[in-house]
């Protein structure tokens, strides 16, 4: 099997530069997903529920939810 560079040498210059402009895509995107941090600010968002349903059913009626 030919390694990554072996085979973007068999591309014409089009090919190639394609392959540029996704591989830059990449690491643009990788980039941005590395300095995200999760965000808490849902945390407790349905603690008003926590005395009429369990966890499971929270967990079925938060999949309703961001159905509708």
């Amino acid at each position: 099997m030919q390694n990554l560079e072996e085979l973007i040498k068999e591309l014409s210059p089009d090919l190639k530069e394609e392959v540029r402009d996704f591989v830059e895509s990449l690491v643009k995107t990788s980039t941005r997903k590395k300095n995200r941090k999760l965000k808490m600010t849902w945390a407790g968002g349905l603690r008003e529920y926590r005395d009429k349903f369990t966890s499971l059913e929270l967990q079925k009626k938060a999949l309703e939810w961001w159905g509708d």
